[in-house]
């Protein structure tokens, strides 16, 4: 029983349980994808059957994440199967479960607000449980997009703010305190860049709005 119910691998040369965080940024990725489908869904058709339908696996996927075995999530093996041939990037589980707990939460509140008691007021007008659908779905795509597309788990990051013992093992070497190659800072150039980038998209827009 122990074997099945546990968190993180004991992998040689590290000092702690460990999780690959290519196959937990694949399965963000995953995630993130059902969950955008499901919030435009919802956006358009004014329903909340497909939402209530993907917070159902939501808080599936994360109770067997963070209470039974992160192995045996449908998400991580998908992500496991993708990324097999890539060489593994471990990053400590400790932190891991932390910010998965807060995803587990998160699936919580959500499906209480929509499954178990679900909101009296239409879908696109304005009421607290409404609101609060909406900011916690938004929440949890946050969470997902940063850790899928930038590598950035953000739950990660208060995790050392609420233990006494520091994160170990983080994704990109974060926990490190290493000076940056050269080729990693962000230029004056490509700041202004940028600047005339976001001012060009800003004019552009506010022309085709007033065509």
């Amino acid at each position: 029983m122990s074997k099945i119910i546990n968190f993180g691998e004991v992998v040689e040369g590290y000092t702690v349980k460990v999780l690959n965080e290519r196959e937990a940024r694949a399965g963000a990725g995953i995630l993130f994808l059902l969950g955008l489908i499901s919030f435009i869904n919802c956006s358009v058709t004014k329903s909340l059957w497909v939402t209530q339908i993907f917070i159902s696996i939501f808080l599936i996927e994360f109770i067997i994440r963070v209470l039974i075995n992160p192995k045996y999530a449908p998400s991580l093996i998908i992500g496991r199967f993708m990324v097999n041939n890539q060489i593994p990037e471990y990053v400590g589980a400790s932190q891991k479960r932390f910010a998965w707990s807060i995803g587990l939460g998160l699936a919580i509140f959500l499906f209480t607000l929509t499954i178990l008691f679900p909101t009296t007021t239409p879908i696109g007008e304005e009421s607290l449980h409404n609101a609060l659908i909406g900011l916690s779905c938004m929440t949890c795509l946050l969470l997902l997009y940063f850790e899928s597309v930038f590598g950035i788990c953000l739950g990660c990051k208060l995790y050392n703010k609420f233990n006494a013992d520091e994160a170990k093992y983080c994704a990109g070497g974060v926990c490190q305190k290493e000076d940056r190659q050269e080729c990693q800072k962000v230029s004056l150039s490509q700041i202004a860049v940028l600047i005339v980038f976001f001012a060009f998209l800003i004019v552009a827009i506010t022309f085709l709005v007033k065509v």
